[in-house]
């Protein structure tokens, strides 16, 4: 049996061989325990797995929660620039649009700040959860970022302000790539993609805070109009430190760390209706498939994402959560300066934001329950994709009768339908996808390293955007929904060829397929047969088959 995958790919007989040495390394009751707990994975519904594992969505629900804090303030950041008092305290006198307003340079900076800060935050992350474990580093970033809030609040200048965002977005970046990894590996697959795009569901509920917030304020014309906003992100570090004091480290990342007893105490802590056997098939499954990666060479380092098929998963983690970025999020999503630069007065412009951010958690209650269940992501990601390609174009389209107030108003809405799109689609799929389709020895890295991708774009996008909105700058107001328009559609393309279907896949299975590098439009059929007592443990039930070169069929 070779010992490596090499980056041509990996044939039928030498993925045999890795689930045979699986096996052997085991043993034959572990391997019965994995069969077992498979099965259960597969047969259980959704509902049965609400009752089944209460504490894992609670502990789901409040690590999730830490990104509640980033979401509020980058939503703040970026809708201050149309904020009054905040523009009068760190912006210059406009002649031309006759208020305050915020060079586009210093909008790039602030909008960016956070977003560099949350890149070095992610990259380390996966470093320290691999040695540290989940909760540990998460209630470490918390301390850390109440200490940094502080620069914020009393930030003197808009250069010291620059500065407290980028600190902040450290343990941010921390928070973001946490949650989504640590649902993964504590929920049973019925509950996966629900608690991994919960991560999304934060986001919008920082939003919408900060929405009202500042829509409550807006008319305050002194300095707490705008600081006020800042002090509220004390809150959340006091209610969730002692909380996660209390949480259970994920059975995933102690299995890996050679720990199984504490690992079967933390199933048992995350599933206390389960029966002792149901435990022992669920650690069981997670041994297989732990030892099935290192018989396949997956490693821990984050170098590994880049080797062998695990290139291709990488790949796709960080275009398919990158594509929220492409979509038109720093356009279409944080719309109050679009809002003000097409001539809509404050009152309204804030009043457009809270109904966008209402719609956005409405939009993710009717994925939930309307879409998730019955699509797959691949699906629904490439319908998503292409509405919102559709709907720009038609933003940019308008833009030449926005002399008109009520085509202005269109404008105005078409960004509010186009957050309702995001929000079924892409913006759910974006954290749900790279949290399934990576490795689970590289998991938490793969998710950081999308992450990261997301950040990069997110800098870029946050660069470009003040300019193509700013009136001393490009002004081209609402035909920046030609640009994001167009990328959107190429991200559309991409998807159509490269996504494949995690829907109703188990972690060995997606391992399996990914070493057999299956086309992606081929994943949601491809038949995989598991834990067969012959050599062949997968056999695979399809006319399609790869060659021994590792391509494509």
């Amino acid at each position: 049996m070779k010992s490596e995958i090499s980056e041509a790919g990996v044939a039928h007989d030498e993925v045999h061989d890795f689930e045979t040495a699986a096996k052997q390394t085991v043993g034959q009751d572990t391997m019965d325990q994995a069969r077992l707990g498979a099965e259960a994975e597969h047969n259980l519904r959704p509902l049965a797995a609400i009752r089944k594992y209460p504490w894992a969505i609670f502990w789901c629900l409040v690590v999730s929660m830490c990104v509640v804090m980033e979401g509020y303030d980058t939503n703040l950041i970026n809708n201050f620039y149309a904020y009054p008092t905040f523009a009068k305290k760190y912006g210059h006198w406009n002649e031309a649009t006759n208020n305050y307003q915020l060079t586009a340079p210093w909008q790039a900076g602030l909008s960016n700040a956070a977003g560099i800060g949350c890149f070095f935050g992610t990259l380390v992350n996966g470093f320290l959860v691999t040695k540290f474990g989940h909760i540990r580093v998460l209630m470490a970033s918390l301390v850390a970022l109440t200490g940094l809030i502080f620069i914020v609040f009393f930030a003197p200048n808009i250069a010291t302000l620059l500065v407290g965002e980028l600190l902040c977005g450290l343990p941010w970046g921390i928070f973001a790539t946490t949650a989504p990894a640590y649902a993964s590996e504590v929920l049973p697959m019925s509950l996966r993609v629900y608690m991994t795009s919960w991560t999304n569901m934060c986001f919008i509920i920082g939003q919408l805070i900060s929405a009202g917030v500042m829509a409550g304020l807006v008319s305050n014309t002194t300095e707490w109009g705008y600081r006020i906003p800042f002090a509220l992100q004390w809150f959340w570090p006091v209610i969730l430190l002692p909380v996660l004091w209390f949480a259970p480290d994920t059975p995933w990342h102690l299995v890996r760390s050679g720990r199984h007893e504490d690992a079967l105490k933390s199933l048992a802590r995350l599933r206390p209706n389960a029966t002792e056997v149901e435990l022992r098939d669920a650690l069981g499954l997670i041994v297989y498939t732990n030892n099935l990666e290192v018989q396949m060479s997956v490693g821990t380092s984050i170098w590994d994402c880049f080797k062998g098929f695990e290139l291709r998963r990488t790949e796709i983690a960080c275009v398919a959560f990158a594509g929220q970025i492409l979509s038109g999020l720093n356009y279409a999503y944080n719309s109050t300066y679009f809002f003000q630069q097409i001539g809509l007065d404050s009152k309204t412009t804030y009043n457009l934001n809270v109904g966008g951010n209402s719609m956005a958690l409405f939009a993710t209650f009717v994925s939930w329950f309307c879409i998730m269940p019955y699509f797959g992501r691949r699906t629904t990601y490439l319908y998503g994709m292409f509405a919102m390609a559709s709907v720009l174009f038609i933003i940019g389209g308008l833009n030449a009768r926005t002399e008109n107030d009520r085509v202005a108003m269109s404008q105005a809405v078409l960004t509010l339908v186009w957050t309702f799109i995001f929000q079924l689609s892409v913006g759910q799929l974006g954290w749900a996808i790279p949290a399934e389709v990576g490795s689970t020895r590289l998991r938490q890295d793969t998710v950081c390293l999308a992450r990261n991708a997301y950040a990069i774009l997110g800098v870029i996008a946050g660069v470009l955007q003040p300019y193509f909105m700013n009136p001393q700058e490009w002004n081209l107001k609402g035909y920046t929904g030609f640009i994001w328009g167009g990328t959107a559609f190429l991200v559309f393309i991409w998807a159509f060829f490269r996504l494949p279907e995690t829907k109703d896949r188990t972690f060995e299975e997606l391992d399996i397929l990914f070493a057999k590098r299956v086309s992606a439009r081929k994943f949601s059929t491809y038949k995989v047969e598991a834990f067969r007592d012959d050599a062949a443990l997968y056999k695979v039930q399809s006319q399609q088959s790869v060659d021994a070169g590792g391509k494509e069929v």
